[in-house]
């Protein structure tokens, strides 16, 4: 969504997409070609059959399309259409989400016996190596997203500075930092791949006098309302479950801190809509969450392996967290992440095309 944003404040964009739910916005706001109403299936047999399919089904829809620049975001394992759309002169652009094949892999490996789930993961690895190789241009979030795909053997045609925007009207900080309570949380998808399995055993470390909130809903919920029901019965941990996303401002501006442990991720917009909100955070240090939680001004990098250790660094980051910190994230989300910002940045990455 936010992709589409930026790029129609530049361009003309039209959508090709499977999957998109019978009310979203998108439908009105863009021009939409749908391939798929089927999502992706459980069964492996069962999605590989539908990837391919859809695969073909976006080659008819890109001959059937008069743009002359073809942009392939979060499908960079595509390599039929991909391949296709270059054999007809368009100009191939692709964009990254984050680390998919390790996102896949870790889904799988809860599904899967380990050698089927790793040869599937490193096929998808393997087709997103050729789509690089095939691409004419390679747009990431950020610097160290770049670095983390391993994607600088392409450096004459990638662009490292594509990261989106935050709504810093909507994203802004309406509680003081001074007064909000001892309250950490999560914003996302309770899922295999975003580490929170990792983020439970950590959250039923933390002090007593800690309250930490899971914001969000997915396949974990069960898991974790099992794991964690002495906490939730004691008032120390909450599930909201779905929430709107003009709730999740108000969400933010309760935490001190919001804490993230997925190792897969690209650039989370959550975090660049907590520190619009002035919420520092702390996160694992991969990919482009390196670019912009900087220690000691936006957030702290959690490095710390085992359980106890990394809710004792969350302990000490949030005790070293402080009016002067919000106001760093907040600055930093205004002056990097605006849209006018981001417009400026796509400006100059399509004007290279």
């Amino acid at each position: 969504m936010q992709l589409l944003e930026v790029l129609s404040a530049v361009t003309t964009v039209s959508l090709v997409t499977a999957h998109l739910s019978k009310n979203s916005s998108l439908r009105d706001a863009y021009e939409t070609v749908e391939i798929s109403d089927a999502p992706t299936g459980e069964r492996l047999p069962t999605a590989a059959a539908r990837f391919l399919r859809n695969q073909l089904r976006i080659c008819r829809a890109v001959l059937q399309r008069d743009e002359d620049v073809i942009l392939f975001f979060g499908s960079t394992s595509y390599l039929l259409p991909i391949l296709f759309a270059n054999l007809l002169g368009k100009t191939v652009v692709l964009q990254p989400r984050g680390n998919v094949p390790e996102s896949l892999y870790q889904v799988w490996c809860e599904k899967l016996p380990y050698p089927i789930a790793y040869f599937a993961s490193r096929l998808v690895w393997g087709l997103e190596r050729l789509g690089y190789q095939a691409a004419d241009a390679i747009i990431t979030l950020s610097s160290g997203m770049a670095d983390d795909l391993e994607l600088g053997i392409h450096e004459e045609k990638l662009h490292r500075n594509g990261a989106w925007h935050v709504d810093t009207e909507q994203f802004r900080p309406i509680t003081p930092y001074q007064e909000r309570d001892r309250c950490l949380g999560y914003v996302g998808r309770l899922a295999e791949e975003k580490g929170i399995r990792e983020l439970v055993d950590i959250v039923a470390e933390l002090p007593t006098n800690i309250k930490f909130v899971f914001v969000g809903d997915g396949e974990l919920r069960s898991w974790i309302a099992d794991e964690l029901a002495t906490e939730i019965n004691a008032g120390r941990v909450e599930i909201t479950g779905w929430v709107n996303h003009n709730r999740v401002p108000e969400l933010l501006n309760q935490f001190r801190l919001l804490v993230m442990t997925s190792r897969t991720e690209g650039l989370p917009t959550t975090i660049l809509e907590s520190m619009a909100c002035g919420t520092p955070v702390c996160a694992r240090p991969v990919s482009g969450v390196t670019d912009v939680v900087l220690p000691g001004m936006t957030g702290y990098l959690l490095k710390e392996e085992t359980p106890p250790e990394a809710a004792e660094r969350i302990v000490s980051v949030l005790e070293a967290t402080s009016t002067e910190t919000s106001d760093e994230c907040r600055t930093f989300a205004e002056e990097e992440y605006s849209f006018a910002a981001a417009i400026e940045r796509y400006e100059s990455i399509l004007s290279t095309l």
